[in-house]
């Protein structure tokens, strides 16, 4: 298992490379097609999805599509109405099928759509920021940094646990280190690409804490409908979700502090 796992994440981590590199189109379609496959993971597990894709779960998709289209064509001020209009149209079909879809359904349909679509195109438009080829990188710096710094870390000296019920391997002690560690990466990297020091380090440092939060986010859902992983895609590390998790709450976030920190 942790030679697939190994063999798994280093054949991931050369598509990031190759994908984010190359920017524009390939990483595009590369984004919209990551999140399409998460946000049918996502369906199969809140009910949405059933033997057959439905109406509510093409609707849905359509809503991630009608978004970064806006976002290809460099209407983002409309993306914020595309989103309203895939919850309308949701909202249509519930009312006109009523009672085939419950509340319940309509809901995990429209939250699909932001938190695997939505949040995850801000990888693009990160990589879109001025000088975003360096600081886009700072998503997984932060995420991906912060998971194996606060795994080491937690293995040799955790001892409080974080969230005992949710998670029970995760520890206070790793959490910090997994922060402090981010952070001295996104130190690392800013002298290696002769970038701001202490501007990265923090981002960084504040990407990890939030990134924390997507791991366990992710965690609560799975534990909710009773699933071990959103899939099998990922040999040894599950579906989309499972390895993106933390991605998807640090995108965003990353986006805004380059922004505000940077003054970009």
């Amino acid at each position: 298992m942790f030679k697939t796992r190994l063999i798994s994440g280093i054949l991931l981590v050369i598509a990031a490379l190759l994908t984010i590199i190359s920017g524009g189109y390939v990483l595009f379609f590369t984004l919209l097609c990551i999140s399409l496959i998460g946000m049918q993971e996502l369906y199969k597990a809140m009910g949405v999805h059933g033997e057959s894709t439905g109406l509510l779960e093409i609707i849905g998709y359509l809503g991630a599509i009608l978004y970064y289209v806006s976002l290809l064509l460099g209407f983002e001020s409309y993306g914020l109405m595309t989103v309203l209009v895939s919850l309308i149209l949701l909202m249509f079909v519930y009312v006109f099928t009523y009672p085939k879809y419950n509340a319940h359904q309509i809901m995990s349909a429209f939250f699909g759509v932001v938190y695997v679509a939505v949040m995850l195109s801000f990888i693009f438009l990160t990589r879109n920021l001025p000088e975003g080829k360096f600081i886009v990188w700072l998503i997984f710096l932060c995420s991906w940094g912060c998971d194996t710094c606060a795994y080491c870390v937690g293995m040799l000296i955790g001892k409080h646990k974080m969230a005992p019920v949710l998670s029970p391997k995760k520890s206070v002690e790793g959490g910090i280190g997994g922060v402090v560690g981010a952070a001295l990466l996104g130190a690392i990297y800013a002298a290696a690409i002769k970038g701001p020091m202490v501007e990265y380090a923090v981002i960084c440092g504040i990407g990890a804490l939030i990134s924390m939060v997507g791991d366990l986010a992710a965690s609560a859902i799975k534990r909710n409908q009773g699933i071990k992983d959103y899939g099998k895609l990922i040999p040894g590390h599950g579906g989309i979700l499972d390895r993106f998790d933390s991605v998807i709450f640090t995108a965003p976030v990353i986006y805004y502090l380059a922004k505000i920190i940077l003054g970009i």
